[in-house]
């Protein structure tokens, strides 16, 4: 039996501290930038990326669940980001309002400057197959997922 990696080793156990870091410290940017929790931050962006969206569908590309999600739709709702259009509950399609568009283009400006600041330390080479290496992960741990969920 081959030796055991301890959980420093781990590639998941790896990727959840970088991933952690970087959001710790993108969460205390936004936070002193743009008054926006991470959370918020997430959902600015993906409405800026793609509007409108339902909150249910809000959640699942955030990574959030749906009572999660309210609270941040929410927030930002109360503070005029957001504007809800015609529907019920959840299927209610919601976009960014003309203030939320703003601060998105704030916030996308910095998280770009923050990817960049990140990856300037690769090379062309290493930043080609990081992408790879993540696009092939992303799609295995989605197949493993749906196979333990069975």
């Amino acid at each position: 039996m081959s030796s055991l990696l301890p959980i420093s080793r781990l590639l998941s156990y790896r990727l959840h501290r970088v991933a952690n870091a970087i959001s710790r410290s993108a969460a205390a940017r936004y936070r002193r930038d743009f008054d926006v929790s991470l959370g918020e931050w997430r959902t600015l962006a993906l409405l800026g990326e793609e509007s409108p969206l339902t909150l249910n569908r809000l959640a699942a590309r955030a990574g959030l669940d749906k009572a999660q999600m309210s609270r941040v739709v929410a927030r930002l709702d109360e503070r005029g980001l957001l504007v809800r259009e015609a529907g019920a509950g959840r299927s209610t399609p919601l976009s960014l309002s003309r203030k939320g568009h703003s601060v998105y283009r704030g916030l996308i400006k910095a998280a770009n400057e923050r990817n960049e600041a990140f990856l300037v330390c690769l090379t062309d080479e290493e930043r080609r197959v990081l992408d790879s290496a993540l696009e092939k992960l992303g799609k295995l741990a989605k197949a493993l997922e749906s196979q333990e969920n069975l």
